[in-house]
C-alpha cells in the first residue's frame, strides 16, 4: 500500500507538472493532447509483454524493477528542465519513455495486492488499494505544485524521490503465496499475451467491464485539459492546478475508504453503468463553469462516482480470471485504462483545438452518456450481475471444469 502511495505520488504529480510546463512553452491544447499519446503509446504496445512477464516472475521484482526506470526519468527530466530548454520534444521523448516503465510496472503493481489478499477480503484490499493510489494522486499533485513555484525543475527531484520511496516499501513486501511460474522464450510470452486477449473476447462480464471505461472515459477525458482550464477558465495558476488535480484524488480516495468499510454487495452492474452516466453528467458540468469552488467540487463528485466504477471493475475482472491469466488479463485491462485516460487525454486536446475547450468538455461528457446507453443494451450479462460472489463462483467452477467463464 505504501509503494503505491508512492508511486502515484511521483507518477501523478510529475504528469501534472509536466502538462503545466507543456502548455506554458506552447499555449496549445493540442500539445496536451499529444501529451496524452505520448504516455498512451508504450502502454498500448507493450502492455499485453509486460503482462505475461508478470505472470511468469517474481511480481516484486518486476515492479521494483520498473521502478527504477521511473526513477531515471525524473532524472532526466530534471536535468533537461534545469537546462532551461525551448524546444518540448524532449520532454515527449522522456514521457515514451517513462511509458515504457509505466507498462512494466502496471500489471505486476495490481495484482500484487491481490496476490497477498487471503480469500474473504480480496474487495476490501482492492478498495484498500486504490485508497492508497489515490491519497498519492491528492498530495503529488499539491505537493509539486507549491516546488514548482519555487523552482521549474524541482518537481522532477521530488518526483524521483516518491518512486525511490516506492522501491524500498517493496523490499518490505513477502513473496506472494501464488504459484509462480517458470521463464519462457519470447515465442511463449507472445502466445501467453493472446491468450489474456482470447480470455475477455470469451467473456462478457470482463469484456464488457473494461471495455466500458475504454470507451466511457475515452471521451470523458478531460483531465488533460485541466492546465487549459486552469489558466482559460477560471484563472488560476501552478498551484490552483495543483488543487483541481488534487480534487480527483480527493474524490476517489475518499469514496475508496468508505468502500473499504463498506463494500458494495448488490446490484453492482446496474450500479457500474449507473455510476459511469453520472461521470458524463458531470463532466458536461465542468465544462460550462466559470468558478473555481464550483470547478473543484465538479471534479471531486466525478472522481467519487468514478472511483465506485472503478472499485466494481477492480473487483469483477480478478475475480473472474483464474491466478495464472491475471497478469496477462490485468495488462490488458491496463491498455484499455491508458486507452481512456491518456488516448482520451489526445481526443480530448484534439476536439479542444477543433471546437474549443467548452465545446471539447461538452462533446466528452455527452459521448460519455451514449457508451453508458449502448453498453446497458448490448451488455446485458454484466448489467445483470448482483453480487460479486456469483462471478467467483463461477470463474471457479468453469475453471475446475476446464472451461471459460461466461
Amino acid at each position: 500500500m505504501f509503494a503505491s502511495f508512492f508511486s502515484a505520488f511521483a507518477q501523478i504529480g510529475q504528469i501534472t507538472i509536466i502538462g503545466k510546463q507543456v502548455f506554458d512553452m506552447t499555449g496549445s491544447t493540442l500539445s496536451l493532447g499529444l501529451l496524452g499519446l505520448a504516455e498512451f503509446l508504450p502502454v498500448a504496445l507493450l502492455s499485453p509483454i509486460t503482462g505475461s512477464v508478470a505472470d511468469r516472475f517474481d511480481r516484486r521484482k518486476v515492479f521494483a524493477g520498473a521502478l527504477v526506470g521511473e526513477t531515471l526519468v525524473a532524472v532526466l527530466l530534471f536535468l533537461y528542465i534545469w537546462s532551461d530548454p525551448s524546444s518540448i520534444l524532449p520532454i515527449f521523448g522522456l514521457v515514451l519513455l517513462f511509458g515504457v516503465f509505466r507498462a512494466s510496472a502496471s500489471p505486476a503493481s495490481r495484482a500484487l495486492p491481490i496476490d497477498l489478499a487471503p480469500p474473504g477480503v480480496l474487495e476490501r484490499v482492492v478498495a484498500l488499494r486504490t485508497f492508497s493510489f489515490m491519497a498519492g494522486a491528492i498530495v503529488g499533485p499539491v505537493a509539486l505544485g507549491f516546488v514548482f513555484v519555487g523552482g521549474v525543475a524541482f518537481p522532477y527531484l521530488v518526483a524521483a524521490g516518491g518512486f525511490a520511496a516506492a522501491i524500498a516499501m517493496l523490499t518490505l513486501v513477502p513473496r506472494p503465496p501464488v504459484r509462480q511460474h517458470r521463464p519462457a522464450g519470447a515465442r511463449q510470452v507472445v502466445r501467453d499475451a493472446f491468450e489474456g486477449l482470447r480470455f475477455i473476447r470469451r467473456t462478457p462480464i470482463v469484456f464488457g467491464a473494461i471495455s466500458l471505461d475504454l470507451f466511457a472515459v475515452l471521451f470523458g477525458g478531460v483531465i488533460a485539459l485541466l492546465p487549459a482550464i486552469a489558466e482559460e477558465r477560471l484563472g488560476v495558476g501552478a498551484v490552483g492546478l495543483g488543487w483541481l488535480r488534487a480534487a480527483v484524488g480527493i474524490g476517489a480516495a475518499g469514496t475508496a475508504l468508505t468502500l473499504s468499510i463498506r463494500p458494495l454487495r448488490r446490484h453492482v452492474g446496474r450500479r457500474l453503468l449507473t455510476m459511469v452516466a453520472m461521470f458524463g453528467v458531470l463532466t458536461i458540468v465542468l465544462g460550462f463553469t466559470r468558478s473555481f469552488a464550483v470547478a473543484f467540487i465538479v471534479l471531486v463528485a466525478a472522481a467519487a462516482v468514478d472511483a465506485v466504477s472503478m472499485f466494481i471493475r477492480a473487483s469483477l475482472v480478478p475475480l473472474a480470471t483464474p491466478e495464472d491469466m491475471r497478469g496477462r488479463v490485468l495488462a490488458v485491462e491496463n491498455v484499455f485504462i491508458g486507452a481512456s485516460n491518456e488516448l482520451g487525454a489526445f481526443e480530448s486536446g484534439v476536439t479542444a483545438a477543433l471546437f474549443g475547450l467548452v465545446g471539447a468538455i461538452f462533446f466528452g461528457g455527452a459521448g460519455t452518456l451514449v457508451v453508458v446507453a449502448i453498453w446497458w443494451r448490448f451488455f446485458p450479462a454484466l448489467r445483470s450481475v448482483d453480487r460479486f460472489e456469483e462471478v467467483r463462483s463461477t470463474a471457479t467452477s468453469d475453471d475446475t471444469n476446464g472451461e471459460t467463464p461466461s
